[in-house]
């Protein structure tokens, strides 16, 4: 009995040393992700390096085992961008999850939404690396829960306006901060609500067709200033068309300043005949932000 439980307790000291020594040798890779949100591309663009030397492998055969690391690290690696994400005024991604209105799954779910390139070696061949795109169109097109969008506002006083082709609201500097005495940039988000300086609601994520993509776009100064008769760049022109309705931000509302004021005027423009409300609900509306706000670092760059 005594030889019996000596040989227990040997194979389980045996067992403890080699999860110590998997854990020792795990925790010596070297494996990244570097990249960045870049909203006027609705894109999560990534790329996840992995030191072939501190993970013990060695070409050719080596490169096999990287790949299988780097695609059973991915998930782990981006889930704190989408996490990270700002949904409206008060909420990130990883604010729903707290609140339960999202679960982990939902996340990992989208991650696994992305395109890949195949990885692959360094010009110095110390390293494998993975490209991975992300679309931010997916993570909204998966919060939004209605099937038919609310009604956009109407007005019982409309004024004479032309039919546009799309909305742009220039919010490119610090604006005052509704309710404060500060003033801020406004920031990017997956659903900003637009208000007029009544404090009006003018639009929000229900009123959006969910077949449209992103409620609203993000471009800089530049795509509104390009050549060509529209003086719009082609990307812009692309979501707003040749005849956008030009609008200049009063201030800017929220918890986290993403929610662009605008005229009482400007609204009446909108809202004053059928064909300018579906550009909101048709999510026809780019909104011009700073440049240093357009591309966000992913969060985490460094990992074991």
């Amino acid at each position: 009995m005594r030889n019996k439980n000596l040989t227990r307790q040997l194979t389980y000291c045996l067992l403890l040393c080699a999860v110590f020594n998997a854990v020792s040798v795990f925790a010596q890779e070297k494996i990244a992700i570097n990249g960045a949100l870049e909203w006027d591309k609705q894109e999560i663009n990534a790329v996840v390096s992995l030191d072939m030397a501190s993970s013990g492998l060695k070409l050719p055969n080596g490169r096999m085992q990287g790949e299988a690391l780097i695609a059973s690290e991915y998930i782990r690696l981006i889930r704190p961008a989408i996490l990270n994400i700002q949904v409206d005024s008060s909420s990130t991604v990883a604010d729903l999850v707290r609140r339960g209105e999202w679960s982990f799954l939902d996340v990992e779910n989208l991650a696994l939404q992305v395109r890949a390139v195949p990885p692959a070696l360094s010009p110095d061949l110390s390293s494998l690396l993975a490209f991975y795109t992300l679309a931010i169109n997916d993570i909204s097109a998966a919060l939004i829960r209605h099937q038919r969008p609310s009604e956009v506002p109407v007005t019982l006083t409309p004024v004479s306006a032309p039919a546009y082709t799309g909305i742009v609201i220039i919010a490119a500097e610090n604006l005052p901060v509704y309710g404060t005495r500060s003033a801020a940039l406004l920031r990017p988000c997956l659903f900003p609500k637009i208000w007029d300086t009544e404090m009006k609601l003018v639009f929000e994520r229900n009123m959006l067709n969910p077949r449209a993509g992103a409620m609203v776009r993000y471009f800089s100064m530049r795509d509104i200033f390009a050549g060509g008769p529209s003086g719009l760049s082609r990307e812009i022109a692309a979501v707003v068309g040749s005849r956008p309705l030009r609008i200049f931000a009063h201030s800017i509302f929220g918890i986290q300043p993403t929610d662009p004021i605008i005229g009482r005027e400007d609204v009446l423009q909108i809202i004053s005949n059928r064909e300018n409300r579906s550009l909101l609900r048709e999510g026809r509306v780019a909104i011009i932000i700073d440049d240093t706000l357009l591309v966000s670092p992913l969060p985490g760059d460094e990992k074991k």
